[in-house]
């Protein structure tokens, strides 16, 4: 999925990179609006249109960007990010072409476009208040739990991929999730706002900028209002083509050809899933891509998951006694929740044994959660671990000084 997201980054931005796209900012479908128009149409019309001062500034945004990736000294400098100065060279070019009469001047159309308000009264003016009378009418109870249930999932499935890209392998309460999507949703239609969810997009960014905690998804939401209250005329001198290239970059980290290689070195049983939810995503939307790549994982794993996926000795655990998990010889994404919980009940300052000398197959997930549990939960409970019959294909690499491999 994540992977996917990448491609559909990369996709939908190209034509804002080269400086014509009628369709608007933040569109994630392959159908577009207008009858036959859909992704591919939008890049081959963009081509034809296709605007050489855009074109400049994507170019020098993404020197910049590829700069702060790769030049040490700038990788450092956390107090400046590369994409603010990649979004402040986009608009000093486009200030130079404007100021000197050129025709490569980038027009207000492709520019951020946000209302800059004269008066306290223009200001409110935004704001619409919710018509409660309106809280009768059935057609109103549909669209409203549609998007309750849509945005959940959608939430729950970018948790799991947030999970994945946190450098500290936590793992979200998603039932606090939703319940603070919930509240800010209704806090949101008070002020006549946009339903809200969770996105891969800004958490990606968010954590490669540096973003550790709660209180970076604060910040980020506080900074947001006070720039738009306070300099909306400057942001609206800012090129989508800058902020494209800054999400040109997402995309590619999302979407990075080392992740096709893995997949494909993992086998069909990885790869094939992968590929088609890849591929079913970018075709059609989040939610139907990924329940086309559950179907083609569920049919791979009742093909040959015959097996319990894991064994674990139960009996009451004494001092000094080795607590054993015996791995069958399939253990698919489907066993990864009761394996963990598993790994979550251990008492702490026992010794463990995982034992995979049966195994010929172990789900990419479970070997992450394996791997999490080695560097994280193991040394938080202080639980020596003996790992048996791990194949070169599900070894777990760099174990930590308290786990031993048979």
């Amino acid at each position: 999925m994540l992977t996917a997201i990448g491609v559909i980054i990369i996709m939908k931005q190209l034509p804002h990179a080269i400086g014509y796209d009628v369709d608007n900012e933040g569109d994630f479908f392959f159908i577009e609006k207008g009858e036959g128009h859909n992704t591919f149409s939008s890049i081959i019309d963009a081509i034809n249109y296709s605007h050489p001062g855009a074109i400049l500034v994507t170019v020098v945004s993404l020197l910049i960007l590829i700069a702060f990736n790769k030049i040490t000294f700038l990788k450092n400098l956390k107090v400046i990010p590369g994409a603010l100065i990649a979004v402040l060279a986009g608009i000093a070019i486009n200030e130079i072409f404007r100021v000197t009469g050129s025709d490569m001047i980038i027009q207000q159309e492709h520019l951020v476009n946000l209302p800059v308000p004269d008066s306290m009264e223009a200001f409110r003016r935004q704001f619409t208040f919710p018509d409660f009378s309106a809280m009768m009418r059935p057609d109103v109870w549909v669209v409203a739990v549609t998007i309750a249930v849509v945005a959940s999932i959608e939430t729950l499935l970018c948790v799991e991929a947030s999970d994945k890209l946190d450098p500290l392998k936590r793992y979200t309460n998603t039932n606090t999730e939703l319940f603070a999507q919930g509240t800010g949703n209704i806090l949101s239609g008070l002020i006549g706002g946009l339903p809200m969810t969770s996105v891969i997009v800004r958490t990606s960014a968010n954590i490669n900028s540096g973003g550790r905690t709660k209180t970076a998804t604060i910040a980020h939401g506080v900074f947001l209002l006070i720039a738009v209250l306070s300099i909306p005329a400057l942001l609206n001198k800012i090129p989508l083509a800058s902020l494209a290239a800054v999400l040109l970059m997402i995309g590619f980290k999302l979407a990075s050809p080392k992740v096709f290689r893995h997949m494909w070195d993992n086998g069909r049983y990885q790869f094939v899933p992968f590929i088609v939810t890849v591929l079913a995503v970018v075709f059609t939307d989040l939610l139907k891509g990924v329940a086309i790549g559950l179907v083609v994982s569920i049919f791979y794993i009742l093909r040959a998951n015959l097996k319990l996926a894991y064994f674990f000795r139960k009996e009451e655990y004494q001092d000094g006694e080795t607590i054993t998990i015996k791995l069958a010889q399939e253990v698919s994404f489907l066993n990864k929740a009761a394996i963990k919980q598993t790994l979550s009940q251990l008492p702490e300052r026992c010794r463990v044994e995982i034992d995979a000398s049966d195994t010929f197959y172990i789900d990419y997930d479970v070997q992450q959660l394996i791997k999490d549990f080695l560097h994280t939960g193991s040394v938080e409970k202080n639980i020596r671990v003996q790992l048996t019959g791990f194949k070169d294909a599900y070894s777990v690499q760099s174990v930590p000084s308290h786990v031993t491999v048979q």
